[in-house]
């Protein structure tokens, strides 16, 4: 049966679509293996203690990379959205605190399955925020998310507790921080956002973490925050390369493969319970999630196409 051939942008191959795809699984995988030993520390230390070591790293990294940019520090800091910059930079430290505490008390699988429904919050979130349009299809496609979201909560049975709905609370701070991120993204460069998410979380979680300072009790919990650290950033620099290679349209649909492997993380090295239900709203989560993604990518080129044509 002869095959569609797919059109690719202007300068993005097929072979490059393809390594950029994989740049970004591996991207999750690490970030999903990083979400396991931030629970396993957390367990022993305070959360904001593992965080704010985890941003030192990651702020170095954010250095290193943006002195080699052209300008240096000084050109890539440059931004026309400063306090936005700043604000989406501090919300996102104080998210990874929430969703880091989460982990420790709610488990791995329960939280990134409610988690999951984040992109269906930014669509909605768009349109009184940004401005933008959200067709039926996607508003339903948004309605039948919640409900599996409903389905993995579970209100008013006996397995129900008030913790589950804290996941829920940190997704729509993740939704509003990528809120943020397209809104600057409108005026600053993919780098300066970068820049700001290392800087203004570091300093923010280092005028908290000193307090919690927590100092480790084996040389075996050090190697973890030690490779804690390394996993934030390779997973930073694997994403980057991603998004080097390839459009990030292509490879937004595997954000949802983080919560495959974080689950399956939960289940090998924690032993937690992966439920029915759960399997069942999630399922309904991640479908509604890549739906409302594909039908933005799909009006987005039809857009593309009406203005080229104009």
């Amino acid at each position: 049966m002869p095959t569609k051939q797919i059109s690719l942008p202007q300068g993005v191959s097929a072979s490059n679509a393809s390594m950029g795809s994989m740049f970004f699984i591996g991207a999750m995988f690490v970030f999903a293996t990083q979400d396991g030993i931030s629970k396993y520390l957390a367990l022993t230390y305070s959360v904001f203690f593992i965080v704010m070591i985890r941003y030192w790293a990651f702020g170095v990294f954010v250095l290193a990379l943006s002195a080699r940019r052209p300008g240096g520090i000084r050109a890539v800091a440059r931004s026309a959205a400063l306090p936005v910059q700043i604000f989406r930079g501090v919300l996102l430290v104080i998210q990874i605190c929430c969703i880091v505490w989460s982990f420790r008390h709610i488990g791995l699988i329960n939280t990134h399955s409610v988690f999951a429904s984040y992109p269906l919050m930014v669509t909605a979130l768009s349109v009184p925020l940004l401005g933008e349009k959200v067709g039926l299809r996607r508003w339903l496609a948004i309605c039948v998310g919640f409900g599996g979201v409903l389905i993995i909560l579970q209100p008013g049975s006996s397995v129900f507790s008030p913790s589950s709905l804290y996941p829920l609370g940190f997704a729509v701070m993740f939704a509003l921080y990528n809120i943020a991120t397209r809104y600057v993204a409108r005026v600053d460069r993919p780098e300066t956002s970068f820049f700001w998410t290392g800087i203004s979380g570091a300093v923010t979680i280092t005028l908290i973490g000193p307090f919690y300072w927590d100092p480790m009790q084996t040389s075996f919990d050090w190697m973890w925050m030690g490779i804690l650290s390394i996993t934030g950033t390779l997973g930073h620099y694997l994403m980057i390369r991603a998004l080097d290679l390839t459009e990030a349209s292509r490879v937004q649909p595997f954000v949802f493969l983080q919560t495959a492997f974080a689950s399956g993380i939960g289940i090998i090295i924690f032993a937690e319970e992966l439920r029915s239900t759960t399997i069942l709203g999630t399922s309904i989560v991640v479908a509604s999630g890549l739906f409302t993604l594909w039908r933005e990518q799909l009006n987005a080129r039809k857009a593309a196409k009406s203005r080229m044509e104009d």
